[in-house]
């Protein structure tokens, strides 16, 4: 790590940190009576202690930062929206800029829209006596609904995945007119392995949403999803779910009830698809949720998985937003007709889109408030009764003196008004040696207020022994969970560069296995194999990111996930 001092690495150390960031830890158990498994946990007591001694921990003095109460807004930390590229540029003065979901505006079989923009483009249209022309930007569903719901930036259009993000952005106050309903089609749906799905049609005689729910809930499939403040498809198979407890009132009491029996089995969600597919193929899952296109262009999974449609339909409606002028609106109106010609629908069809038409709605329309509280619902008992606790270990070696320092600091002090009340948090920080800078403890206002001050007095210097600061996080987990068995342990690493000091992996690997803790890391254009082989130990996530969105991503994620 050292010589890395890039201005604004931490920055993007912690976005990255956080956008992988799971929330769930799996519940260590002790004291299960004399099984191979209590022998093997207390033979990794026996050596996380040796390990431990060999290190040099320092405890710091606690002290009070001044904390600011006022509620956090996601919208206030939204980057500049030129983080999101522009996919297609408009080539004339009169055009409408649209927002489009990534499955449609990316590259390959995810360019469609791309393809059909930019031959709009080239096709010279006139409306109102002027050249029109589109700028597509591509900006995922739950990102873009963020920048519309807040008013940090409006786009002329947007179209979506699915008609829930319309809902919530139309329920926010912002006007919105539906131009069409689809412009291309899609489906989600759960994805289970061809033994499992057997096993299942077996006893249950079909598979669909509710007989997945109950199947989970009773502990017979492990399913993942992704998260629903970000991902279509995890929003949508939370509102599905929600509905299968309850048709008539996704928020009732039965309905909150059954959810938390269904969640109390759960063991996975993910910020991203990539992740939760990760997770399947080393077999921690059964099953988890995708789009239809996606898994058409995927031969693994065609091969191996069954494909269980379930809630709305993923077919890309267009909006336009705002107050727009006649001219804008014609624009919308006219590149909507365009995208329905049958040599763009075919080209559509070629790229996976257009499967399953025959699929018809679960949901009946739901209204963008009741979305929001379900969302909320899910941040309030996605946990049930088993409360996260955290520790945080942060790199302050020489490299991070200066600018980035400063910048870790400024995003921590910011991302913390995120940080769930009931969930406990620690801190660590590790040069040559290791701080524990805050010992684990409920996230009140007191814990708070020395979480602001441990930040605020942290200084950089000295090499980097990243597997120490690893070890007494696990050190201070494990005698946090001996009072406290019911908690969810994680450990998140922050850190820029190589260890070149103290403990190795291949000394603490047995151990992150034993433990079952799931390891986050992060790390900017640097040389962190290791770390990386430590996140996929327990199906976690390394990322590597820039520095743009760190502000976004820290608030964002850490409103979900803690």
């Amino acid at each position: 790590m050292a010589g890395k001092g890039k201005k604004g690495i931490i920055l993007a150390v912690i976005a990255a940190c956080v956008f992988a960031i799971v929330y769930f830890g799996i519940t260590l158990t002790a004291n299960l009576g004399k099984s191979d498994k209590e022998i093997s946990a207390e033979d990794a007591g026996k050596k996380l202690n040796k390990l431990y001694s060999n290190i040099n921990v320092t405890v710091a003095d606690t002290v009070k930062g001044q904390i600011d109460l006022d509620p956090a807004e996601i919208g206030d930390s939204l980057p500049d929206i030129s983080k999101f590229p522009v996919s297609v540029v408009n080539t004339t003065d009169s055009f409408v800029e649209i927002f489009s979901s990534t499955e449609k505006s990316g590259t390959g079989n995810d360019g469609w829209l791309n393809e059909v923009a930019t031959a709009f483009n080239d096709a010279k249209i006139m409306i109102g006596g002027k050249q029109a022309s589109v700028k597509i930007r591509n900006i995922a569903s739950g990102t873009a609904t963020d920048y519309i719901r807040s008013g940090k930036y409006i786009p002329d259009a947007f179209t979506p995945s699915n008609e829930l993000w319309g809902e919530m952005v139309k329920a926010n106050g912002t006007p919105t007119v539906l131009i069409s309903k689809r412009i291309t089609g899609n489906v989600a749906g759960v994805v289970t392995n061809k033994k499992k799905y057997d096993e299942l049609v077996g006893k249950y005689g079909s598979l669909n949403v509710k007989t997945i729910t109950d199947a989970i809930a009773a502990n017979e499939l492990s399913m993942g999803y992704t998260d629903p403040f970000a991902s279509s498809t995890g929003l949508n198979f939370l509102v599905t779910a929600l509905s299968t407890f309850d048709s008539s009132d996704l928020l009732s009491d039965k309905a909150v009830q059954g959810f938390e029996r269904f969640q109390a089995n759960v063991p996975f969600i993910a910020s991203t698809t990539l992740q939760m597919r990760d997770a399947a193929k080393t077999g921690a899952l059964d099953a988890f949720v995708l789009e239809y296109q996606t898994y058409v262009n995927a031969p693994d999974l065609k091969s191996g998985y069954v494909f269980t449609p379930f809630g709305v339909r993923h077919d890309s409606p267009l909006y336009a937003l705002g107050n727009l002028p006649k001219e804008k609106l014609d624009i919308i109106k006219k590149f909507a007709e365009f995208t329905e010609q049958d040599r763009y629908q075919q080209l559509a069809s070629d790229k996976g889109f257009n499967g399953l038409n025959e699929y018809v709605s679960e949901l009946a329309p739901i209204e963008g408030s009741l979305l929001s509280s379900a969302q909320k619902l899910w941040k309030e008992k996605k946990d049930g009764s088993k409360p996260i606790a955290a520790v945080f270990v942060a790199d302050v070696s020489g490299s991070m003196a200066g600018e980035p320092l400063n910048h870790l600091k400024e995003s921590l002090l910011k991302g913390q008004k995120f940080l769930g009340k009931d969930n406990s948090i620690g801190f660590v920080s590790y040069s040559s040696e290791v701080t524990i800078d805050l010992p684990i403890a409920k996230y009140d206002t007191n814990q708070q207020s020395m979480f602001v001050g441990a930040i605020k007095s942290l200084q950089a210097t000295g090499g980097t022994a990243t597997f120490d600061g690893i070890i007494v996080a696990m050190k201070m987990l494990q005698d946090h969970i001996a009072s406290n068995p019911d908690i969810k342990p994680v450990i998140f690493v922050l850190s820029d560069g190589e260890t070149n000091e103290g403990h190795s992996l291949d000394e603490i690997r047995g151990l992150i296995e034993t433990y079952k803790i799931p390891v986050y890391t992060i790390g900017y254009n640097a040389n962190i194999k290791a770390l990386e082989s430590i996140s996929s130990i327990n199906e976690a996530a390394n990322i590597n990111a820039d520095t743009d969105d760190v502000v976004y991503k820290i608030g964002n994620l850490l409103n979900v996930q803690m």
